[in-house]
């Protein structure tokens, strides 16, 4: 009888392949991967990873992020298609448009972002180090801030920093309900709130914790004042949250339409055990990105794994029109 799972790790092995997986990704896809994190995690793993290849399950922004910082190593993803609105917000041409519009700000860009947006930035945050990366800008600087708005807003808050916002959002997060979710929380008055900073701030005014996902797990894992939470982002969090708490009662936000499966992001939805095995065996579809956007690219990203390592950067004082 044919066995998908065992199959992938025999691939796995005879190919020198690691499996990197996102949260918001199917529980039986996290399972059989070698990584599972967050998108600032799965890029460090992947220049940690000694496998040569690396196939990416989450979206392809993900696993261009990890092309860049690692140009030798053959990157795979299960489907092409697996895009984000955020990306799809964010066309490269309207953000250089506005980007130099304000060329003496620096440009703080979440790594939900295609690699040619990636080129015209001057650094990349994720949620997990977004706070971070912007306390390392001098304080005097300008900082355009893209392409989730919602991310932007709060970090402006948390900072006390201006921030010249990117008008996008991430079509699952902002889908949230703030009354039904109050009205949840009158339900369940001894339940934590805990939300990921890409939902509306009407949302997020009720939340106890807001961070990235794995803030959100360490949350769940941790806390062990409450065994109840109500949880703001994309479902797929909640596979690893049950495995840490199995104790724990752990209650979805509402959205507006109850009867969607809005909270599950359609583009992580559409990896499957299936796909990953046909990569194994094909080595296809395979990101491959033209060596010049990759070095532009590589700056921005590589300021971020500088600055989450300790070290000091440089910033531009200007930005100029790429040739």
């Amino acid at each position: 009888m044919f066995d998908i799972v065992s199959e992938i790790k025999k691939l796995k092995k005879e190919k020198d392949l690691s499996i990197l997986a996102h949260y918001y990704e199917d529980g039986a896809i996290q399972d059989i991967a070698d990584y599972v994190g967050d998108s600032f995690y799965l890029s460090k793993m992947g220049q940690q990873t000694p496998t040569k290849n690396i196939l990416l399950a989450g979206v392809v922004f993900m696993a261009e992020s990890v092309k860049i910082l690692n140009p030798e190593k053959t990157v795979l993803v299960p489907d092409m298609n697996a895009s984000c609105s955020l990306v799809k917000g964010a066309p490269y041409q309207k953000y250089l448009d506005w980007r130099l519009a304000h060329a003496d700000a620096v440009c703080v860009t979440y790594i939900n972002s295609s690699a040619e947006v990636k080129s015209i930035s001057d650094a990349i945050i994720t949620s997990s180090n977004a706070a971070e990366i912007v306390s390392a800008i001098p304080a005097d600087r300008r900082i355009l801030f893209g392409p989730d708005q919602h991310l932007g807003r709060w970090l402006s808050k948390k900072l006390n920093r201006e921030f010249i916002l990117w008008p996008g959002a991430c079509e699952v997060h902002v889908l949230f309900n703030a009354k039904k979710l109050f009205q949840l929380t009158q339900q369940h008055p001894d339940a934590v709130v805990i939300a990921h900073p890409e939902c509306d701030e009407s949302v997020l005014q009720y939340a106890t914790v807001i961070g990235s996902t794995s803030r959100l797990l360490d949350e769940v894992t941790n806390n062990k004042t409450t065994k109840k939470f109500i949880v703001a982002t994309e479902t797929g969090i909640f596979h690893q949250m049950k495995k840490n708490r199995p104790d724990a009662e752990l209650i979805q936000a509402p959205v507006l339409d109850e009867a969607c499966a809005c909270n599950d992001c359609p583009y992580m939805k559409m990896n499957s055990l299936e796909k990953i095995h046909q990569a194994l065996l094909t080595f296809k579809p395979e990101v491959k990105l033209d060596e010049n956007l990759r070095l532009k690219a590589f700056i921005s990203l590589d300021r971020m794994m500088k600055i989450t390592s300790g070290q000091k950067v440089t910033w531009p004082e200007k930005f100029t029109a790429p040739l």
